[in-house]
């Protein structure tokens, strides 16, 4: 079993900053990782993922702003979100996973951080 949780959401304004952290614990630390989040009355979307190697990979609409990196030694995972929009407001969740299909193309990772509420003001 892996545990995730997450922290480091906020409010901010349009323009700003944030970086997520994601710690993980329990077995198989060394899963591929991602971001996913979900916005009110949308359904949730992959954001980005790091594979064990450091292979990244991003969704279209945060590509440029965002940057996940992952500390192997301190089994943890961020998301830099930088140029922040209104529309980045959602529940950030983090996702690990040993296949890396499934954090980047089903979007059904094993396992679920709580997620962390980032809401980006105008």
């Amino acid at each position: 079993q892996v545990q995730l949780v997450e922290s480091g959401g906020g409010l901010v304004q349009a323009g700003g900053s944030l970086r997520l952290s994601c710690a993980a614990s329990g077995r198989t630390l060394s899963n591929p990782m991602g971001w996913f989040r979900q916005a009110p009355g949308k359904e949730r979307e992959f954001v980005a993922a790091v594979s064990r190697s450091g292979t990244v990979t991003y969704a279209d609409t945060v590509k440029g702003r965002f940057t996940i990196s992952r500390d192997s030694a301190k089994n943890t995972a961020y998301l830099q979100m930088n140029s922040l929009k209104p529309e980045d407001t959602a529940v950030y969740y983090c996702a690990a996973d040993p296949a890396w299909v499934r954090l980047v193309r089903t979007g059904t990772p094993n396992y679920w951080g709580q997620g962390t509420q980032v809401t980006v003001s105008s």
